[in-house]
């Protein structure tokens, strides 16, 4: 009986944090996902959430730590192989990027999130078509979202998609019209389109 009150109490302070992070309360929610591996240092799944926090609050190098101590203990966790693609994508290491993510793919298939960094470190790493056709898949899955729309149009920019690549920053700047990135990337597009047209 003793096993199964604590096992609920765990799930109720990990329902807890989950909701302080939603409503991005993340040090709020690290209090409590500390306090929960102090009791159990094996409790992957509260690993995972700090690693996740770590990572809104920009703390690489916690989240990091805290990711590799996810698949030290578990090796099919797909957030602790995410968070470390991620970070490598951060840090333009686009090969072990793919890598984990790649993995993390392959753990929690059809995650938008998880798609949209695979294939940015794919196209970055100079497997063009496999990026294009993962952000494509990411898009399909969450056609709003917009930094999915930024990096497949910089994507089409780059290949010189110029008709892709603006519709694709309009629509983000529909979503979000004080989005920098997208502006800017349109602005681009525009100035290429008129060297491109000079040119001929």
């Amino acid at each position: 009986m003793q096993d199964d009150r604590s096992t609920s109490g765990t799930l109720e302070l990990l329902e807890q944090a989950e909701k302080l992070k939603i409503m991005g309360k993340h040090k709020e929610a690290l209090e409590i996902l500390e306090d929960l591996i102090l009791d159990d240092p094996c409790n992957v799944s509260a690993i995972e959430e700090v690693a996740d926090n770590e990572l809104s609050l920009e703390q690489y190098d916690r989240a990091e730590t805290a990711a590799r101590q996810c698949i030290d203990l578990d090796d099919q966790s797909y957030t602790g192989h995410y968070i470390l693609g991620f970070l490598a994508c951060h840090r333009e290491e686009w090969v072990p990027a793919v890598e984990h993510l790649k993995i993390a793919n392959k753990l929690k298939s059809n995650n938008p999130e998880i798609l949209r960094c695979l294939g940015w470190s794919l196209f970055n790493s100079k497997q063009v078509a496999q990026g294009i056709v993962t952000l494509e898949r990411a898009l399909n899955l969450d056609a709003d979202n917009v930094l999915v729309l930024c990096d497949l149009g910089i994507a089409y920019l780059q290949t010189r998609n110029f008709t892709k690549s603006k519709t694709l920053f309009s629509h983000a700047l529909s979503m979000d019209p004080s989005n920098t990135r997208a502006k800017e990337c349109i602005e681009a597009v525009e100035r290429l389109e008129k060297m491109v047209e000079g040119g001929k």
